[in-house]
């Protein structure tokens, strides 16, 4: 095997929960781009034109199955169709995963005193819940035909607790308290030790679990405020571009990295690091 093919997807079939957003979107068009075949887990089905619109030229590899990451029994519907369609997957990355903005409410962004458990619920369910769930019916199926390569989504948020000051202008600005929320960072706390458990639990059935520390990304949705604090804090001075993502879930699906398990891969631009 020559150096190109151990990073090879060709012909692999991946699932990708939240594969139609600004992430999920970039790690569905790496894996498709490179020969694989891409089933995005969402809550709505889409047109095979709506693919194609998303993802020009790759619509033939990318296929949206309908599936909530919260609902065991659809998650196993969707998996069950994407068996029929393709076999047992060969990749599941864990993506789908949400949180309050810089620029959202400021209930969803309370004091901790008075932070709102419905807040908190919504995260849990979807960011750690919904991934034991999607690793509990697809990791199974792996285990069964003995290889697999789970890759979950984190955050540096779950490495280190979030900087309360670069929240700071909110309050400034608009007179409220504003505080970034624990149910995030929480989840993705989470996250890494499942990856441990899973990672050891699976690891003579062939399948390895990984976890993608990210750090911020170039979306165009923070406040400049925010963004100039967070940049003074990041040592590589600068955000990641989406582009720069894609390869690392590319590499973790790949042979490449067929004797990593259980490992935490951080991309941050340093963040972490001071």
């Amino acid at each position: 095997m020559n150096m190109t093919d151990f990073f090879s997807v060709t012909d692999k079939v991946a699932i990708v929960t939240g594969g139609l957003g600004q992430l999920g979107s970039q790690f569905t068009k790496q894996l498709a781009g490179a020969g694989a075949k891409v089933a995005i887990f969402a809550r709505r089905e889409r047109s095979e034109a709506e693919i194609e619109e998303q993802f020009p030229g790759l619509s033939g590899q990318v296929r949206v199955f309908k599936a909530d990451v919260r609902d065991k029994d659809s998650i196993e519907a969707a998996t069950a169709e994407l068996e029929k369609v393709w076999g047992v997957p060969h990749i599941l990355i864990n993506n789908a995963g949400i949180d309050s903005k810089p620029d959202g409410d400021a209930d969803q962004n309370a004091p901790f005193e008075v932070y709102p458990k419905k807040y908190w619920d919504d995260v849990i369910e979807t960011n750690l819940t919904g991934c034991m769930l999607m690793s509990q019916v697809v990791g199974a199926k792996m285990a069964d035909a003995g290889r697999g390569s789970i890759i979950m989504v984190g955050s540096m948020y779950g490495m280190v607790s979030p900087n309360q000051s670069l929240y700071a202008y909110r309050e400034e600005r608009d007179g409220k308290p504003f505080v970034k929320a624990i149910s995030y960072a929480a989840s993705k706390s989470g996250l890494l030790n499942m990856t441990r458990y899973l990672a050891t639990y699976w690891a003579k059935k062939g399948v390895r679990v990984n976890l993608v520390t990210f750090g911020g990304v170039k979306t165009g949705s923070f406040d400049k405020e925010f963004i100039d604090a967070f940049l003074e804090r990041v040592p590589m001075g600068r955000q990641a571009e989406l582009e720069e993502f894609g390869p690392i879930v590319q590499f973790l699906g790949s042979d490449a990295s067929s004797y990593m398990t259980g490992a935490n891969l951080v991309l941050d631009g340093g963040f972490t690091a001071w």
